[in-house]
């Protein structure tokens, strides 16, 4: 009665990696792209709704065409009068971003995941070698990747085609293809960070860094300041270079091909000189010089985070830096009712730089948040992996330790809006811009409340459900920029708007910072994160 059953696990045994990261790849694959089609087919069907007229439409392309300001966030914007043009304006950079993302996430818990967790050492114990189980765990995430362009491609045909026909198929496989371009040399990179880094939190965080470096790099090529050829410099440029919507050029995504695939061969030989659970730039463990002795949780937290946060913290320079250079230059663009009436929408009435760094804003404050949030996802990795069940076994508080974890992420978030604010002060000044100092550390302070808020409710996940932690810390972040971005250039319900913790949010400067939204923000962040620690205190400690 079993012999067939068994046979069938034998014939699958020498596939069984590919097989078991595909099915996973796979599942998110069709549930992210699925995501995107959605995305995408609304935007094609909502520009006959908002822009119904061809004086709408030209009046768009006038405004956005050549608009310094629009183009170096979102990405070039040619032939608004098509519904390809808007569409590609309107989803495109956005989708590149997620799929970075996707990818990144798929391809370190395919590798470096199923190492932190242990369960690799169950499939290596057997004759497997390790370079040939990682070409298979490779081998899933390329299945995901076929899987995500399938339903990106599936599910915008059928949105589109429930209106007037808009997007060709050519036009909507190319799009998934750049999705998928974006999704793999990311992919690609997450393949190589599993290999350098010592965990998958530091194989996401290198590769989110590197991530947040391309949109650096492709925003300065964007910006109308002569360095146009930087967008050869970063792979999100590439993508935009392939124009899948607008004006195809196959031959852009050459680049994606010779970096993905030197960036697998590079991680397939490194496999083979790092040891199991090892990255091959992990910091050594032993002193190499006298450090102070550890006065408790709190301080051993500092001593793991402190890295990480400097990091989190030169990066937040380096963004606030790039928009403070652009400022002044690209606030001259801004003119037009549709321009203003956008602007508006995502909450910066003001013109000018004044506009330029409100809606900035926005995208600082997602990576503030990132930063809190990251924190806890931080300290969920440090009970996934069994570190946590040290410190519990001494006498030490379980809510003391989870108290100073989140104070570490409030000093975090509050430091680098600080920071943000100063250095934005002062390369927007450089460049001519007139806004003072005061006025750009109240800004930078107006991003603390999201991030709190944000930070507290993962910090609830992680009390009640501490398997999803980074599920829906990082999910509510996700949403929340999406809602604003699709909201703020398309039309969105006014009940959607309010899902999003970045609507409440004034984009300061461009408008004084809403003091009564900021109290409540902050007070939902507070109250949260002390929900949170009363529900840790009361349950098991739960390991992968």
């Amino acid at each position: 009665m079993r012999l067939w059953p068994l046979r069938a696990r034998r014939f699958r045994g020498p596939a069984l990696v590919a097989s078991l990261s595909a099915r996973r790849a796979v599942r998110s694959g069709v549930i992210w792209g699925a995501a995107f089609g959605v995305m995408t087919g609304a935007s094609a069907l909502s520009y006959d709704k908002i822009y119904a007229t061809a004086a709408l439409r030209e009046a768009l392309a006038r405004a956005f065409g050549a608009n310094v300001m629009t183009t170096a966030i979102f990405g070039p914007a040619p032939a608004l009068q098509t519904v390809a043009g808007f569409t590609s304006f309107k989803v495109s950079l956005t989708l590149s971003i997620l799929g970075a993302l996707w990818g990144l996430s798929t391809t370190t818990a395919a590798l470096r995941g199923e190492e932190d967790t242990h369960r690799a050492d169950l499939l290596l114990a057997g004759p497997r070698d390790r370079v040939a189980a990682t070409a298979q765990s490779l081998a899933g995430v390329a299945a995901g990747l076929v899987a995500l362009g399938v339903a990106v491609a599936v599910v915008t045909l059928a949105i589109d085609a429930t209106g007037p026909p808009s997007l060709t198929t050519a036009q909507v496989v190319g799009l998934a293809a750049g999705v998928v371009a974006s999704a793999g040399v990311f992919a690609a990179l997450g393949t190589w960070t599993s290999q350098v880094a010592g965990t998958r939190h530091d194989a996401m965080a290198l590769g989110g860094e590197i991530l947040a470096a391309a949109y650096a790099l492709r925003l300065v090529a964007d910006a109308g300041m002569g360095l146009h050829a930087l967008v050869w410099a970063t792979p999100l440029g590439w993508v935009e270079e392939i124009a899948p919507l607008t004006s195809p050029h196959p031959l852009a995504a050459l680049p994606v091909v010779v970096a993905a695939g030197a960036l697998t061969g590079l991680s397939l030989r490194a496999v083979a000189h790092r040891d199991v659970g090892a990255g091959l730039w992990a910091r050594d463990d032993a002193p190499r010089r006298a450090r102070r002795p550890l006065t408790g949780p709190g301080a051993l937290s500092r001593r793991l985070t402190r890295a990480t946060i400097l990091r989190w913290w030169i990066g937040v320079a380096i963004g606030g830096g790039l928009i403070g250079l652009v400022a002044h230059t690209a606030g001259q663009t801004i003119g037009g009712s549709s321009v203003q009436e956008i602007f508006s929408r995502l909450g910066a009435s003001a013109a000018g730089e004044r506009a330029v760094l409100g809606i900035a804003s926005l995208l600082l404050a997602v990576v503030v948040s990132l930063l809190g949030v990251g924190q806890v996802a931080a300290a969920r990795s440090e009970e996934a992996f069994g570190h946590l069940d040290w410190l519990l076994a001494s006498p030490i508080a379980r809510t003391r330790w989870l108290v100073e974890r989140l104070a570490i992420a409030v000093v975090a978030v509050v430091g680098a809006s600080v920071l943000e604010g100063l250095v934005t002060w002062v390369t927007a000044t450089s460049q001519g811009a007139r806004v003072g100092l005061p006025t750009l550390l109240e800004a930078g302070a107006n991003l603390v409340p999201p991030a709190l808020t944000l930070t507290g409710l993962a910090a609830l996940a992680f009390g009640v459900a501490p398997r999803a932690t980074a599920s829906v810390g990082y999910g509510l972040i996700v949403w929340s920029l999406l809602v604003e971005i699709v909201g703020g250039i398309g039309a969105l319900t006014r009940w959607l708007f309010d899902t999003s913790v970045f609507h409440f949010m004034a984009a300061a400067p461009a408008e004084s910072p809403h003091l009564l939204a900021s109290a409540v923000m902050t007070a939902i962040g507070l109250t949260s994160g002390a929900l949170g620690v009363a529900a840790f205190a009361r349950r098991d400690v739960h390991g992968a």
